[in-house]
């Protein structure tokens, strides 16, 4: 099996093109040509040509050279088993006769090519108002991220990203002004839509001349696959088809003057004192007013002691059902990541703390993210002695044994 040839998945009806060989177990298909997923080979067959001599079913047309299972360099877009849409026909130009008709029945108007009159065609349907993110395709793989303002408003906005590798970055920030669109804030590609980041937006309405201030909107936007191709409609303003998601639901709120002007003015903090040193006393027991006694030096404030680190257990179980046993929310895969990688990088930081030998942490098999990324910590800690696969006969390939120093 090589990058290029046709595949079908086992478990399944999909058909698609291997794009990456991602190891010697994994590879990543594209389905349709629209979107990636790693897949193990022993769930995957190749279509061969002869498929269709012994199924009622064309099976695909390799091009010349394009050997299923030899060929590297195989297109990743094969169409040429894809049916042809024939062009749909012209229509015919009115006469002049029908022209005069048009304009004389409907008073006014220029009469339309097939017949109609402008005034007569049909309207869409008008754009919903909002604040939107918009992927708009610049080529069948790449998108560009764009704000959308279809208020009569202007928008002060800031944008920036959320990886699990990162929380936050920061990427662009300005004003948008009404019923306009910014220029592409950044870019995403169809063969990593398992690793896109979350888009966060803060959003806070102005209108010059005002009589109301409004309330910052901040929307973080994760992607998924479930509705993300459902997504597709024409966008307002910039009037192309884009992937489109409403940013504001919930609009903006308005605060009056008189709520601004009620908000209690923050005291300016008194000038500080020596520390520990009460200034009238000592200056008494200079003077000879008042005995030397330490009542001069004011008694040090007492720090809350520290709570104890407690430490992690032996077996540290990273799944999203032990981690968080009542959660009910549905969480995106990024929003999951993150969540287990905090945990592993407090429970490695106790385990540190308490001078425990090894830890194990469970995180399962799945797609081998969870793992790559938490040896990747351990890689670069210090701290760490070795790490290793632990016992396969007790947790098979899905947890890590790691030795302290």
């Amino acid at each position: 099996m090589n990058v290029g040839d046709r595949v079908r998945l086992l478990t399944g009806t999909e058909e698609g093109i291997v794009t990456r060989l991602l190891d010697s177990e994994l590879v990543e298909v594209a389905i349709d040509n629209d979107f990636t997923i790693p897949v193990l080979r022993r769930e995957v067959v190749v279509v061969a040509q002869e498929e269709g001599n012994n199924f009622d079913r064309a099976a695909p047309d390799f091009r010349v050279g394009q050997v299923p299972g030899k060929n590297a360099n195989a297109s990743k877009k094969d169409r040429s088993q894809r049916p042809t849409t024939p062009a749909a026909a012209k229509p015919a130009q009115p006469s002049l006769q029908e022209a005069l008709a048009a304009v004389a029945s409907s008073g006014a108007g220029v009469a339309k090519v097939g017949g109609g009159t402008a005034a007569g065609s049909s309207k869409q349907a008008a754009a919903a108002k909002g604040l939107f993110l918009a992927l708009v395709h610049q080529s069948p793989e790449l998108l560009a991220v764009t704000l959308i303002n279809n208020t009569e408003a202007d928008v002060l906005y800031t944008y920036g990203e959320e990886t699990s590798a990162r929380p936050y970055r920061a990427l662009a920030a300005d004003k948008l002004g009404p019923k306009a669109s910014t220029k592409p804030l950044s870019f995403l590609h169809m063969k990593d839509f398992e690793n896109w980041p979350a888009a966060v937006f803060q959003l806070l309405p102005h209108r010059h001349n005002g009589e109301s201030a409004y309330e910052l909107l901040t929307k973080r936007q994760a992607f998924k696959a479930s509705t993300f191709y459902s997504s597709s409609r024409p966008a307002p303003v910039i009037g192309k088809d884009a992937y489109l998601f409403q940013l504001d639901e919930k609009a903006a709120a308005a605060i009056a003057p008189e709520q601004l002007a009620q908000a209690a003015p923050v005291a300016a903090p008194a000038p500080a004192k020596p520390a520990g040193v009460d200034a009238a006393a000592l200056k008494a027991q200079l003077t000879g007013d008042a005995p030397a006694k330490p009542a001069a030096v004011i008694a040090a404030t007492t720090p809350t002691p520290a709570a104890p680190v407690v430490a992690p257990s032996h077996e540290f179980d990273l799944h999203l059902e032990a981690l968080r046993p009542d959660n009910k929310e549905e969480l995106s895969n990024t929003a999951i990541l993150r969540i287990q990688l905090d945990a592993f990088e407090d429970a490695l930081s106790r385990a540190l703390a308490t001078n425990m030998h090894e830890i194990v942490f469970i995180h399962g098999m799945g797609n081998g993210v969870l793992r790559k990324e938490i040896h990747r910590q351990l890689s670069r800690n210090k701290d760490i002695k070795f790490f290793e696969d632990a016992r396969k006969e007790k947790f098979g390939f899905g947890a890590t044994l790691v030795r302290l120093k």
